[in-house]
């Protein structure tokens, strides 16, 4: 099938970024430009994705009169699930690269990059990640512009989702920031910030995550519903979110973190109180500790 042809180049893109990257900066034993990649690695198989034939026809077979087709002749669909990707990609990227840069680099990678192998299959897995959490777009993508489906009512609640989703991770990037500006200035003497949308949950900014990636594969599931892409791809895709989920709350976001502030603030009072009484991850839920 067509399709199964144009995933492969999406994979080699997405693995063959990051393994460059990795090529550059293992050796150097930094990881300041780690999550930058990964923004760029979303980005560049996007685009390959998307335009992968025009690509093969001008650059493989030599055709010089292929052009890129502009963005009007793409479905509002293909339209509305590449911004958003894009837009999440470029500030994500942006927001971890500048934080990264400000404080010296990721307590997450003291002891990897001081292992080459370890730092190496980090490379590895940020390109797992950047392939099957953008898979819904990525096969959307391969569709025909006129076999993807308009959208309908459902579809803009997918993008309510999303946009809301967004805006929940946002606001707790930008109250924690402020947060620890105002510590930095002396204004407050709080040890962790227990306020806004940190009072909702512990991890706020992990729940809008898996929040937009929801409404993402969402608004992907009626194209990847068409005779274009192999049966239960939307079923597939649906990896997106449930990865996602599974990497922030069990493996590379919430442990890590929990455990730093475990090691800082065990047997503070407060800090017990609001572990106690404040959801590990969803808001209201019973995900206590």
């Amino acid at each position: 099938m067509v399709a199964f042809s144009r995933i492969l180049p999406i994979a080699a893109t997405a693995y063959g970024f990051q393994a460059a990257a990795g090529l550059v900066f293992v050796p150097l034993g930094t990881e300041k430009y780690f999550d930058f990649c990964g923004s760029l690695g979303f980005l560049s198989t996007a685009f390959v994705s998307l335009y992968y034939p025009f690509l093969k026809d001008r650059y493989w077979h030599g055709v010089s009169a292929v052009n890129l087709p502009p963005l009007s002749a793409l479905a509002s669909r293909q339209i509305l699930l590449n911004a958003a990707l894009g837009a999440w990609a470029v500030r994500l990227g942006s927001f971890l690269f500048w934080r990264a840069l400000k404080s010296g680099g990721d307590t997450r990678f003291d002891d990897i990059k001081k292992n080459p192998s370890r730092f190496a299959f980090s490379w590895i897995a940020q390109a797992t990640w950047v392939f099957a959490v953008g898979l819904p777009v990525y096969l959307v993508n391969t569709v025909p512009a006129h076999a993807v489906p308009a959208m309908r009512i459902r579809d803009y609640a997918s993008l309510a989702l999303f946009a809301g989703s967004w805006a929940f991770e946002l606001m707790a990037d930008y109250q924690k920031t402020k947060w620890r500006q105002a510590k930095n200035n002396k204004q407050h003497g709080e040890k962790f910030i227990n306020s806004g949308l940190w009072s909702l949950s512990r991890h706020p900014n992990y729940v809008g995550e898996v929040g937009l990636w929801t409404g993402i594969w969402a608004l992907s599931v009626p194209a990847l519903s068409t005779p274009y892409v192999p049966q239960y791809s939307w079923l597939v895709a649906g990896l997106s979110p449930l990865l996602t989920w599974a990497l922030t709350r069990y493996v590379s976001g919430v442990p890590p973190l929990e455990a730093q502030n475990d090691k800082k603030f065990s047997g503070d009072p407060k800090y017990e109180y609001y572990k106690k009484n404040t959801p590990v991850f969803w808001p209201l839920g019973s995900g206590f500790s």
